[in-house]
């Protein structure tokens, strides 16, 4: 496919680069203002341009990773030149309907929301279309399965999954920060502490996503009666671990919905 993304922040690179490195042959097309801060990309054989509009006359799918505020310039620019394009946004905030009315009928609103782990090949990149546009979004499934995983959600969850996907990628982020910290207090120099708790965290998400099971039944294996685990754990709940990062999520959440 001819895929044009416009918008090569963190998101929009990353998923270019995803797509350059574990889809099926692509042609690849990024556009920004600024296109000397991508230029890694070129590598990859993706194509860099300043002019929104350059080559999306041939696109197959064109996927919007700006900010909301440059929606309707955008749509502005680009489209005199298109009929009959899949848009996916990744905005924030859009609904399909909206997008679908600033597009109009002849073009085909999908809504996705990838991180930045895209370019690992490990995105979790949450997705909704409306049924007269399944074949479209059946697209964007299979290209982003490459990427990661692509479930299809009830687009009234899109904010969720915003906060839940893309966020989520810093909350987590955070433990592993925080559990480098603590290993060095016990003994360990940064870069090893660092190495253990990614490896570890890895590790964990590796465990649930082949067995498919709640994790309280992973965290059972761990924990043994007196031992350091449950000790641990107990601990970390005293001080609101789980109940922080629950109120976080939703305090993300508030701020989206504003």
């Amino acid at each position: 496919m001819n895929i044009h993304i416009i918008g090569g922040g963190n998101l929009g690179a990353s998923v270019a680069m995803g797509i350059a490195k574990f889809s099926r042959d692509h042609k690849i097309t990024v556009t920004r203002r600024n296109i000397n801060k991508i230029q890694h990309l070129e590598t990859l054989g993706v194509t860099l341009s300043t002019d929104n509009t350059q080559g999306i006359k041939d696109a197959d799918i064109i996927i919007l990773t700006i900010k909301p505020y440059q929606v309707d310039l955008v749509l502005a620019e680009i489209l005199p030149s298109i009929t009959n394009k899949t848009i996916a946004s990744a905005v924030s905030g859009l609904s399909i309907e909206s997008l679908q009315n600033k597009i109009g009928a002849a073009n085909q609103a999908i809504r996705i929301m990838p991180n930045i782990a895209a370019q690992f090949g490990e995105s979790a990149t949450c997705i909704s279309f409306q049924e007269n546009h399944a074949e479209q979004g059946q697209k964007l499934v299979t290209l982003f399965q490459d990427l990661g995983t692509a479930p299809i959600i009830d687009e009234k969850l899109m904010d969720a999954a915003t906060v839940l996907a893309a966020s989520g990628t810093a909350f987590a982020l955070r433990y592993i920060r925080a559990s480098m910290q603590a290993g060095i207090e016990i003994g360990f120099d940064w870069q090893t502490a660092l190495a253990i708790s990614a490896q570890t965290v890895k590790g964990a998400a590796a465990m649930i996503m082949e067995e498919q099971v709640h994790p309280e039944q992973l965290i059972d294996r761990v924990t043994t009666p007196k031992g350091c685990t449950i000790a641990g754990l107990n601990e970390m709940e005293m001080h609101g671990f789980s109940s922080s990062l629950i109120r976080g999520i939703k305090t993300s959440l508030h701020q989206i919905k504003g």
